[in-house]
């Protein structure tokens, strides 16, 4: 008896602690459309956040729960936006291919380092303390925090300055936020016209800082039949909008910081 009751006791507990959690499973069961879970398995699960949601789970649910667009998957492409009109059995919406920019072109042949940085190699550490290690403080730092966080291996550093293969880039968007110099732009791939340059600086002291840097001339500007590109703040931008790829910017730019980007 002196083990009995005891167990007896510790049995009851149990038992009771079954039935409790199986009522609340019962009274608190959320059902769960199907259809969520098959269209996670069409996005391809970068989790980039490249379409505004946490994560592809959360954008499944978003598609499903609150109707959100089919075609926000970047990574996923096409592919993603026909499989997703299947599982939901409506037409696949359009889906306008995507690339990631680097808007420098300070390679080392063009502009000078200002010192030396023996810290940990990284662009944000470098950004942080000395506000990067070239003359140009708006150029790439080129210590490859875009190549490290790329999953397609899209992203090389060339001659102290990162470069995109189109080919490879899945437009996620993750260069573009741990760049800390902010010169990464996700845009339409078929737009392939554009100014590798970020400073903000006068001609002059742009010039100085780099040879291949925008001296905000406005020549560009002028020439655009279409008035794609604007200068603001002695720096040449681009309205992918508005742009056609016609190229008269780029035969036009009298220090040719304007490129055709295709490769």
């Amino acid at each position: 008896m002196t083990y009995v009751i005891p167990a007896l006791i510790v049995g009851l507990c149990g038992m009771m602690a079954g039935i409790l959690l199986t009522v609340a499973a019962k009274v608190f069961h959320v059902e769960v459309d199907e259809r969520i879970e098959k269209i996670g398995e069409a996005l391809p699960q970068a989790n980039c956040g490249a379409c505004g949601y946490a994560g592809c789970a959360d954008y499944a649910a978003a598609i499903i729960q609150k109707g959100a667009p089919t075609n926000l998957c970047r990574p996923g492409g096409a592919d993603a936006a026909g499989k997703i009109a299947a599982i939901l059995g409506t037409a696949a919406a359009d889906v306008v291919p995507m690339v990631a920019v680097v808007h420098c072109n300070g390679d080392c042949n063009a502009t000078q380092s200002a010192f030396v940085f023996d810290g940990v190699q990284s662009c944000k550490a470098v950004k942080r303390f000395y506000g990067g290690t070239g003359t140009c403080k708006y150029g790439c730092i080129g210590l490859g925090d875009c190549m490290n966080v790329c999953e397609h291996s899209a992203i090389r550093i060339e001659n102290g300055v990162a470069k995109v293969t189109p080919a490879l880039c899945g437009a996620c968007g993750q260069c573009a936020a741990v760049c800390p110099n902010q010169l990464i732009e996700i845009k339409p791939l078929a737009k392939h016209i554009d100014v590798l340059c970020s400073s903000a600086d006068n001609g002059k002291v742009t010039k100085l800082n780099c040879k291949n840097g925008c001296i905000g001339c406005k020549i560009c500007e002028k020439k655009c039949p279409n008035e794609a590109i604007k200068v603001e703040n002695f720096h040449a931008a681009i309205d992918y909008e508005k742009c056609t790829g016609c190229g008269v910017c780029m035969e036009a730019c009298p220090v040719k910081v304007i490129h055709s980007c295709e490769k």
